[in-house]
Parts: structure tokens; C-alpha cells; sequence
């Protein structure tokens, strides 16, 4: 590139050169703690809410002296393991990036993770899967 190619103003030291190359300042550390921690404990409340189903829809099929399917274990499990994956999967994704771009990845997975375990709450308690 010669010194006729670069438009005047542009001489690799002007503003418009330096803010398109300057990164984007990434969120405070300790605003991106609070943040995850915040959710955090929104998601852990999910995960021990799949705990306790896991726990108690055990221990209620022990008292009736019935086996519980394959599939409604998987479907315990896969509710006990998605709030997890999806938070992780928004930290990563929220990682590097502003404070509002971290809270609406946040609020977006947990907004996911509650309509699935809606999803799982209805199979088992409104009967849309027959388990036997």
C-alpha cells in the first residue's frame, strides 16, 4: 500500500483509524461475578428443583412397588442437566462481551430452561407419556 492509497486524514494515525481497530472494552470483572452469580442462583434453584423430582418420583414409585421406565428417568435426568448446560453455554457465550449483552444471554437461557422444564413437569404430571 503506498502513501497515495491511504485518504487523506487516514494516515494510520487519525481517530477513525484507532477506534476501528481498538477492541471493545470487555465487562469489569467484578461486574461480570455479580452477574453470573446473580443467575447463578436462579439456575441452581432449577437444578435443585430437578433434584428433588428425581428424589421424590423415585422414592413414589418405590412406595407403589412399580418399576419406573427408561424414558422417564432419561427425561429426570435431561432436567437436572439442562439448566447446567445452558448456563455454561451463556457464560461462555456472554464471556467477552458488554454487561447488557451478558444479562439478556442469561435471561435467554433461563427463559429456555424454564419452558423445558415445563415441558418435563407437564409429561409427568398431566400423563403425556405413557411410561409403562
Amino acid at each position: 500500500m503506498t502513501e497515495a492509497s491511504v485518504p487523506a486524514g487516514d494516515a494510520g494515525t487519525g481517530a477513525a483509524g484507532a477506534s476501528a481497530a481498538a477492541p471493545r472494552p470487555a465487562t469489569p470483572l467484578w461486574l461480570a461475578v455479580t452477574i453470573a452469580a446473580v443467575f447463578g442462583v436462579l439456575y441452581a434453584y432449577d437444578v435443585w428443583e430437578a433434584v428433588r423430582d428425581l428424589v421424590g418420583v423415585s422414592l413414589m414409585v418405590g412406595d407403589l412397588g412399580v418399576s419406573l421406565a427408561g424414558i422417564g428417568i432419561a427425561l429426570l435426568i435431561a432436567a437436572l442437566l439442562v439448566p447446567i448446560v445452558v448456563y455454561a453455554l451463556a457464560f461462555w457465550l456472554g464471556y467477552r462481551r458488554g454487561p447488557l449483552a451478558q444479562v439478556v444471554l442469561f435471561l435467554a437461557g433461563y427463559a429456555v430452561v424454564q419452558v423445558l422444564t415445563l415441558d418435563l413437569a407437564a409429561f409427568f404430571e398431566l400423563g403425556g407419556i405413557d411410561f409403562s
